[in-house]
């Protein structure tokens, strides 16, 4: 069994971030600190929210905000598995949590194409950052072709309800979605029964 309590203190720490009504760069930046912490320990995920779909990658929400201020999610790659080209309209942080993703990232040009940057590669315990205007049109996948890989991404509002689009990187066509999420459950943060029956 998991040991939950690193997300409840990650979730805990952000909301009481966010409860300072600080700026959204500030929160974010604050974010980063507090998701190296998350992700530096691979104990805490339970099985259900670790499972790979053979057909396409998955997106588990852990938890998002009462307010929808902020949402945490697992995303899980099977072998080879990745995103469209895509946006998210909301700061967001990517933390590596189990095997290791690519990120390519790419930039809109006048014409309304997508002009390929660079790519780069996201290790166990590493984070990243995504903001709007800057950084946020990319493509991530796993980059293990034969294990599946773990990545806890944080979003700076309920992600799973956010109106978002894909693009086709040669024509820039676009194409409106709503993710939703791959499960209808979340891991239950708060009862602390099994933890004390434990001790």
């Amino acid at each position: 069994m998991s040991n939950i309590a690193p997300l409840r203190n990650f979730v805990v720490g952000l909301t009481k971030i966010y409860d300072l009504n600080l700026p959204p760069d500030v929160i974010q930046r604050e974010g980063v600190v507090l998701l190296k912490t998350l992700v530096a320990d691979d104990n805490w995920l339970p099985d259900e929210f670790a499972r790979p779909d053979p057909e396409r990658y998955s997106q588990y929400l852990l938890h998002c905000d009462p307010l929808e201020r902020f949402s945490v999610v697992s995303f899980v790659w099977g072998p080879g598995q990745k995103t469209p080209l895509h946006d998210h309209r909301v700061w967001g942080l990517i933390g590596m949590l189990r095997g290791r993703e690519t990120e390519t990232q790419f930039e809109q040009t006048p014409d309304g194409r997508f002009q390929e940057k660079e790519t780069t590669f996201l290790e166990p315990g590493e984070v990243s950052a995504l903001t709007p205007g800057v950084n946020d049109y990319h493509l991530v996948a796993n980059a293990m072709e034969d294990r599946t890989s773990i990545s806890i991404h944080v979003y700076g509002a309920n992600i799973g309800g956010v109106a978002r689009a894909t693009y086709d990187p040669v024509t820039g066509a676009e194409k409106a979605f709503i993710s939703g999420y791959s499960s209808q459950d979340v891991p239950n943060l708060w009862d602390r029964s099994r933890q004390k029956e434990a001790a």
